[in-house]
């Protein structure tokens, strides 16, 4: 009498395929230096320098000359002397002419022809066109010019409105498309390259599995990612997260799977590293282009902020600049979400469909 084959047993948590795959996917990428540097040096560096590069500083001052020769040089002087935004200082014509064209001053102040001031600058230079409108109102207000309509100055500085403030998100959201779609899109051509993806056709492996781990190899490095950029955005130039940290921890993952299902989308079919890599270029300039990284993506026409406005990394960008700096929670950034959210199925699901083992 022939008995029923035994059932097998249930396999341990961690012997499960999904599992051993996930973290396959994490030692590739730790045992990389170049990943590493790419995904949590590079961001920073250039946090760094553009932060320096664009730090709110002092307002301007402007240097400029006044001839010796110039009616009333000596009052002129004194009226430069309560304007700090101006440094002058007398000159003879021949020194202040050479200093003129050497670049050293931006406006020489001279005598005409006819006796009156006479304004020496390089229109071209927009410096020169600041430093006269300076000096003119200096010199008018001297010599007892009012202002029809009393105005004030009411100066307004606070974290949220400079430029590191709107550059940290776009950073973080560059970066998480960029270690998702490169590091998942070329991992996978290159493992079919190899003929690797044939091997794996033979094992108790599903197709779900293998393409799932990538994305979910992609969250244990998410959290690393957000704490690094926003933290050295937080202790460099005092960032601020003035939203929650469930609604900012939503947006990431959300992010993080959404570029995931891109990268695995690209990577479905390319048996070349150079083919995957032409795609994924072409997929990722127009982002990096209209997205609002650097820039704000409203400066485009209005007829195609539709276009931009359903790019995955404007979706990921706006939503992480209005929680961050606005404070928006779930109810505010519902339709970027529902963006990323549809990105993630639809690029998921076509690379189910279109994925291909050899």
């Amino acid at each position: 009498m022939t008995g029923k084959p035994a059932a097998a047993a249930p396999l341990a948590w961690r012997e499960r395929p999904i599992v051993q795959l996930t973290l396959a996917r994490f030692r590739e990428f730790y045992r990389e230096p170049e990943a590493m540097f790419w995904t949590f040096v590079f961001p920073l560096l250039m946090a760094g320098g553009l932060g320096i590069a664009f730090r709110s500083k002092p307002p301007e001052v402007f240097t400029i000359g006044v001839s010796r020769s110039a009616p009333a040089a000596d009052k002129l002087m004194e009226a430069f002397a309560r304007n700090t935004q101006i440094a002058a200082h007398l000159a003879d014509d021949t020194t202040g002419n050479r200093e003129l064209r050497t670049g050293k001053i931006a406006l020489l102040i001279g005598t005409a022809a006819d006796g009156r001031l006479a304004y020496r600058l390089d229109d071209t230079r927009p410096e020169a066109l600041s430093a006269r409108r300076l000096a003119d109102d200096a010199i008018q207000r001297a010599a007892g010019r009012q202002d029809p309509v009393t105005v004030g100055d009411e100066l307004v500085r606070e974290r949220g409105s400079r430029y590191i403030d709107f550059l940290i998100p776009g950073l973080l959201g560059m970066n998480m498309m960029g270690s998702s779609i490169w590091g998942l899109g070329f991992s996978v051509v290159d493992q079919r390259r190899k003929k690797l993806l044939k091997r794996f056709i033979s094992t108790p492996m599903s197709r779900v599995d293998y393409l799932a781990s990538f994305l979910f190899s992609r969250l244990s490095l998410l959290v690393l990612e957000v704490i690094v950029m926003i933290g050295f955005g937080a202790l460099a130039f005092g960032v601020p997260l003035r939203g929650s940290w469930l609604a900012l921890g939503t947006i990431c993952l959300l992010g993080a799977l959404g570029f995931g299902g891109l990268g695995l989308l690209i990577a479905a079919r390319p048996k070349t590293v150079e083919g995957a890599s032409g795609l994924m270029n072409l997929v990722m300039l127009p982002m990096w282009v209209f997205s609002g990284v650097f820039f704000s993506s409203t400066n485009f026409p209005a007829a195609m902020q539709p276009f931009i406005k359903a790019l995955p990394l404007t979706a990921v960008n706006n939503a992480l600049r209005a929680n961050m700096l606005e404070g928006a929670g779930f109810a505010q950034i519902w339709p970027e979400l529902t963006v990323i959210a549809t990105w993630l199925v639809v690029c998921f699901a076509l690379a189910l469909r279109l994925f291909r083992w050899k």
